[in-house]
Parts: C-alpha cells; sequence; structure tokens
C-alpha cells in the first residue's frame, strides 16, 4: 500500500495514518519509552562548526515537552527547538542544564566527549 507522503495544502503527510507530519499521531505512539535515563551531550557535528546541547530520553510527547524546552531555552538565555522527543539549545549550556534537570527529578547522564 502505498500512502500520500506530499499535499499542496498540508506538507509533508504521514503515509500511515494521512495527516500532516506536524500532526500525526503515529509516530508520537511509536516513540520508545526508553530506559528513564535522560541524556545530556554537546554537538557540533553537521551543524556549521556551532555547537548545540542536546537532550534526550525524554520519555514525553511533544506537546507536553514543548513547555518544559522553552523553560530550559529561557534559563540558558538561547534559542533552540524540539524534533522527534529530542531537544536542541543552541550552544554549550550543559553544566547550566545539568543542575536545573536534576532538580526537576529527571535522572541525567551526561554523554559524549
Amino acid at each position: 500500500m502505498s500512502g500520500l507522503v506530499y499535499s499542496t495544502e498540508l506538507g509533508r503527510t504521514c503515509p500511515a495514518c494521512r495527516q500532516a507530519v506536524a500532526q500525526c499521531i503515529c509516530s508520537a505512539a511509536a516513540r520508545p519509552v526508553g530506559d528513564g535515563v535522560v541524556r545530556l551531550r554537546v554537538e557540533r557535528k553537521g551543524r556549521g562548526g556551532k555547537q548545540v546541547t542536546v537532550v534526550s530520553g525524554i520519555p514525553l510527547q511533544d506537546a507536553t515537552l514543548l513547555p518544559l524546552a522553552k523553560q530550559w531555552r529561557q534559563a540558558c538565555g538561547s534559542g533552540g527547538t524540539v524534533k522527534d522527543g529530542v531537544v536542541e539549545i543552541q550552544g554549550d549550556h550543559a553544566e547550566r542544564l545539568l543542575p536545573l534537570l536534576q532538580a526537576q527529578g529527571w535522572t541525567v547522564k551526561r554523554t559524549g566527549g
């Protein structure tokens, strides 16, 4: 079965549920819960040399993750985004986010170099 992948009205669509990618319920339901450990790392690869702090492993849907990500970005005084359950914050803010995440009750593990 081949499904609709792009519509001029909706943009990119999910082939399974035929909703816009932003409103897709298939990928959100398919996201694994994880092991309960939030992973915090700083990436530079593939970003034009700019550093990005990545927070992954949070077992929340994107809708409930957006206000948390906004709070973290404001604490860092930086911009960022939420993509597929992963929060990306511009700049190297791992040292600032680690105690903030732990204070919110998450088990946080620093990964990467």
